[in-house]
């Protein structure tokens, strides 16, 4: 039997991947202690497991027996999303919270999870940091990035696997492979060249949508006809378009929709080409673009019009001057919709802030993807059950762990690393567990 505990637990998603694992090999499991500091996830978890977690790991006084430690340590401190303070972070310093258990407790092996930004923070030390202080422990690390569209499941979404062995570097057949860099190239790229294309079928948005949606999801009629004015009623358009103000491409912005007033094509031409060009870096490196001068503007815009044009812009408020410079008012926040799903790709990163702002059109009618959907984006099978609070159901599993890549991770890692880890008093197995691995 596996005794394991799930740190930092959230909904449980590792804890399902792991057990999942166990299943199919025949092996019999035990989580004899989860720990998690957010109320509401709780909630969700003790729904699924029948156990309320324990809190900030930083209290918990007694820690049973175990085997296996799961962690999936917070990811924001490393976050190409965040601020990337790493251990300058308080949450940063929850590793060492891990480092210390694993040194107290001395188990026989470690799944830890985390955001792609932990192997090149601070330019790779913090990751450093991490392996050596695994290593002074006695524990050989291998790491994996992994992208969750490689494993039957429609989402772009790269992570870290860190596995410890005690004694000696684990055995995987595993390799990192970080997938198509986006939904674009998922669909040009298909599963050509691909590492997993023998071992898994691969999923797109509209294989994971539920048949019949409730309603609540449905954009608003006022929004709804913003958009279809927008696209020309074709609402096969909006696959894979995105909703914000300060960036071009395949989007669509505010002044495209008329949410502060009808724009003319020539303002929304105007406002197009601002956008595009304040992003030069002979204006400037600022990540957004710049404000632009009348004079850098001219450098672009060449009609007549320009002055008429920035004073209508300037009345709508979708523009703004500030010391004789020009910018976009900037709106995509104020969006019920910031990213439309391409039915035949994959989605995007979801994550716990902008989950419940993904969208998708089916049958013609524009709507939110359901927090159902989102569970599938993140492989939870259909009978785990949802908070019943949809903002804490999106945010939850915008925070999740995908079920099925850290189920195929662990069965890599039980496969190839029986012999060893059996070894110990604790992992002795009955014949019957031994015969299902070899």
């Amino acid at each position: 039997m596996i005794k394991f505990i799930d740190l930092f637990a959230g909904i449980g998603g590792m804890r399902l991947g792991l057990e999942a694992a166990c299943q199919e090999l025949g092996i019999d499991y035990r989580c004899v202690l989860s720990s998690e500091i957010d109320a509401k996830a709780c909630e969700t978890y003790n729904l699924n497991f029948g156990e309320n977690p324990q809190g900030d790991i930083r209290s918990i006084q007694q820690i049973p027996e175990f085997d296996f430690l799961l962690a999936g340590f917070p990811c924001q401190p490393f976050s190409y999303a965040g601020k990337q303070e790493g251990f300058g972070d308080t949450r940063g310093t929850l590793f060492f919270e891990i480092e210390k258990i694993i040194k107290a407790h001395n188990p026989t092996g470690f799944l830890l999870e985390n955001v792609r930004g932990l192997t090149s923070h601070d330019g790779g030390r913090t990751f450093q940091t991490i392996v050596k202080a695994l290593s002074e422990l006695g524990y050989g690390v291998r790491y994996l990035l992994l992208n969750s569209s490689n494993f039957n499941v429609p989402q772009n979404r790269v992570r870290i696997y860190l596995l410890g062995l005690k004694g000696q570097t684990p055995n995987l057949t595993l390799q990192s492979d970080k997938g198509a860099a986006d939904s674009h190239a998922f669909k040009q790229i298909g599963i050509q060249g691909n590492l997993f294309r023998q071992y898994f079928q691969f999923k797109t948005v509209k294989d994971i949508l539920e048949e019949e949606a409730d309603r609540k999801y449905f954009c608003s009629a006022e929004f709804t006809q913003m958009l279809g004015k927008a696209i020309g009623g074709n609402w096969q358009k909006l696959n894979g378009v995105r909703l914000i103000d300060f960036r071009g491409g395949n989007s669509l912005h505010s002044w495209d929709l008329g949410i502060k007033g009808e724009c003319s094509e020539a303002e929304r031409n105007f406002m197009n080409l601002l956008i595009a060009n304040r992003r030069k870096k002979s204006f400037g490196s600022h990540k957004d673009g710049k404000s632009l001068t009348l004079e850098q503007i001219k450098t672009f815009y060449f009609k007549p019009d320009l002055a008429s044009i920035i004073d209508s812009l300037l009345d709508k408020k979708y523009l703004k001057e500030k010391g004789g410079k020009y910018s976009p008012v900037c709106g995509n926040m104020s969006f019920e919709v910031f990213k439309f799903l391409d039915p035949d790709s994959i989605s995007i990163t979801l994550t716990s802030s902008d989950a419940h702002r993904l969208g998708i059109v089916v049958n013609n009618q524009p709507r939110r993807i359901t927090p159902r959907e989102c569970a599938r984006l993140q492989g939870f099978p259909d009978g785990y059950r949802l908070h019943p609070d949809d903002s804490a159901a999106y945010r939850q599993l915008g925070n999740a762990v995908t079920v099925p890549v850290v189920k195929e991770v662990m069965l890599d890692y039980l496969k190839n690393n029986w012999s060893q880890l059996n070894r110990g008093k604790r992992w002795q197995n009955s014949p019957r567990e031994i015969a299902a691995i070899l």
